[in-house]
């Protein structure tokens, strides 16, 4: 038998080590949030745990726990049969539940019966995200953050999309929260992700970077939509050196109404959306606004929404939280075409020493 646990504290440095990373929760708290490249093997489902757990406080432990065994036994048994029995002697497994009890425990048990050398993550999960919210802030104060900034739809995205397929190091913080970080940023049909999987996902994004090499990220605030950047990325990014990339105005209404374009599509959607302006640009503006869009006159509205509000509201923020950005290197591409962000990206790079 071959069992081993390993602290959180530990597993943070050593989580390559491993060919399975075996999450033993239900099914809705692996999609919470769960461990990097974590496959989901519940121990007891949703259904499951729910009848246990009534079943523990309706009738007894004891009770419970024989029942919870009998089920957990089953269920091992069919991860087994699906998933085990191609498997090498020299796979090695790290398993984990909430806290390092009872669910990974029967399971880890199991396979080290077999003959695997599992290993045991103390602590589950919530020790893990303990560890990895401090490893968040010892990261970000080790990297040179080059913070690209500029107007409502300058391209920011597109030059760290470019960035990113030419080898630089990017943080793309909106593809992570699955928003583009506006109050028209929801993406429809896309959920954001937890709080807690938006900043494991942040932590698995900083811990493949070289501090020797600079990691660019766009001026983002403290939100993207629904979800917080962990404050130690926020005071890092604001002490950032800044790159303010520039586009002419009708380069930006172009830009917007193509990565935008759900909204030519479903213009009640994106009278929908402007609803939430109200409270700050007035009912008889946005009224004048949607009566626009219905009418298919969506580019005008697209103009006045970065004169009259985003670029206000963006210059102001800038200037206000952003140490660096009134000595910001200007980044001119001309266009928001791929070819030109692809040579700014280039240009970019080979300015790194």
């Amino acid at each position: 038998m071959s069992l081993t646990t390993l602290p959180a504290r530990e597993l943070i440095g050593r989580l390559h080590e491993f060919d399975s990373v075996i999450d033993a929760r239900s099914e809705s708290e692996y999609a919470l949030d769960h461990l990097p490249d974590a496959v989901n093997w519940p121990t007891l489902n949703d259904e499951e745990r729910h009848s246990i757990g009534t079943l523990y406080v309706q009738v007894n432990p004891f009770e419970a726990r024989k029942r919870g065994a009998a089920i957990a036994a089953r269920n091992i048994a069919a991860h087994i049969e699906r998933e085990l029995i191609a498997k090498a002697k020299d796979w090695k497994p790290l398993a984990y539940c909430w806290r390092g009890g009872q669910r990974s425990g029967a399971l880890s048990l199991i396979l080290s019966q077999i003959g695997f050398r599992v290993t045991l993550l103390e602590g589950g999960y919530k020790a893990f995200r303990a560890e990895a919210v401090l490893d968040i802030a010892r990261r970000v104060k080790q990297l040179n953050w080059q913070v690209v900034c500029g107007t409502t739809g300058s391209g920011k995205t597109r030059l760290l999309q470019a960035l990113a397929v030419r080898g630089a190091q990017v943080i793309d913080l909106e593809g992570l929260a699955n928003h583009r970080s506006s109050v028209l940023g929801a993406i429809p049909g896309l959920a954001q992700p937890s709080q807690k999987r938006f900043e494991t996902l942040i932590w698995q994004t900083l811990r493949q970077f070289d501090p020797a090499q600079p990691v660019f990220i766009e001026s983002e605030s403290k939100k993207v939509g629904n979800v917080a950047l962990p404050p130690s990325l926020v005071d890092a990014m604001r002490a950032g050196a800044c790159l303010n990339l520039v586009l002419p105005d009708h380069e930006r209404v172009a830009l917007l109404m193509e990565d935008y374009d759900f909204f030519v599509r479903d213009p009640e959607l994106f009278c929908q959306r402007l609803q939430v302006l109200t409270a700050l640009l007035g009912k008889s503006l946005v009224t004048d606004w949607q009566a626009c869009v219905r009418a298919g006159e969506i580019e005008p509205v697209v103009r006045e929404l970065l004169n009259r509000h985003y670029d206000p509201v963006y210059q102001r923020s800038m200037r206000q939280n952003f140490q660096q950005f009134e000595d910001a290197k200007v980044l001119a591409p001309g266009s928001r075409s791929g070819a030109a962000m692809a040579l700014l990206a280039q240009q970019l790079i080979e300015e790194i020493p």
